[in-house]
């Protein structure tokens, strides 16, 4: 099997994951995304639709051809397995056209929270770069541009004893709707969840810029982080980086203080 890309193919229902990164679920999981170039995955749930083999695509599910979103997701593959390994994937985003039926579902008038919130809607990259892997030994995906900064920023970090950790970085318009969907089901309504979880599609996680960041003896995701060496690195060095903290205190969006969010701003085209 020929050298893959550490490559995410992003398409409106699924994504198409190099092989050798998805956790196997069972044995005959862990035979077949062994030999796998590619896996693909429904983005609203996690399933492994299919995975490419030498030999061909196998599907996992029944009635693959008649899973939502397959024709542009096997466009997609076709389009990878045709391109060489050494040449970058032109830069590009997926369509919105989805997204305000997930809006409507919790009940949010999309022109009437940006207004309020002053948070714009965030279209998903169509390509994502293995950037490393987080705290929990997942795959972090970020844009090209985002994950050359981080990657930079964590190694000058390192040099100067500071030890920085990823905790998250992109996320898709349906992992954002099932953040909600969890906290509703636990009792909480939508006013009380969007001061702490954008709604989805205005998270800056879409884009693939933003990354939630901790140091290995900090809890992930905490105000306490803002005591640790690591912040006070991040403050002082992150801009050098192209990055910065997109939600400080009192911000105007009206997102509690998160000084563990910080989003890759590109400085040039």
């Amino acid at each position: 099997m020929r050298n893959v890309p550490r490559l995410l193919i992003n398409t409106p229902d699924i994504e198409i994951w190099p092989g050798g990164l998805l956790r196997a679920r069972s044995n005959h999981d862990a035979r077949l995304l062994s030999q796998a170039s590619h896996v693909l995955r429904r983005k609203r749930d996690g399933r492994y639709l299919a995975v490419q083999l030498p030999h061909g695509l196998m599907p996992l599910v029944s009635r693959l051809q008649a899973e939502p979103g397959i024709e542009p997701a096997m466009v997609a593959l076709d389009a990878t397995l045709a391109t060489p390994a050494r040449v970058p994937p032109p830069e590009g985003e997926l369509p919105l056209h989805q997204l305000q039926q997930r809006l409507d579902q919790l009940g949010l008038h999309s022109t009437r929270y940006a207004s309020h919130t002053g948070l714009w809607l965030i279209a998903e990259p169509a390509h994502l770069h293995l950037a490393g892997f987080d705290r929990y030994r997942r795959p972090l995906w970020l844009t090209r541009g985002a994950s050359r900064a981080w990657q930079r920023m964590q190694h000058t970090a390192s040099l100067d004893g500071i030890a920085l950790e990823a905790i998250s970085g992109y996320r898709s318009h349906a992992y954002q709707l099932g953040i909600f969907e969890r906290k509703l089901a636990r009792g909480l309504d939508v006013a009380q969840i969007l001061t702490v979880n954008a709604a989805p599609g205005y998270s800056e996680h879409h884009g693939g810029n933003a990354l939630d960041i901790s140091a290995p003896d900090a809890p992930a995701a905490e105000e306490s982080f803002e005591h640790t060496a690591a912040f006070s690195w991040l403050q002082r060095r992150a801009g050098d980086f192209g990055f910065h903290m997109s939600y400080p205190r009192d911000n105007p969006h009206g997102i509690v203080y998160e000084p563990w969010h910080w989003c890759f701003r590109r400085t040039t085209p």
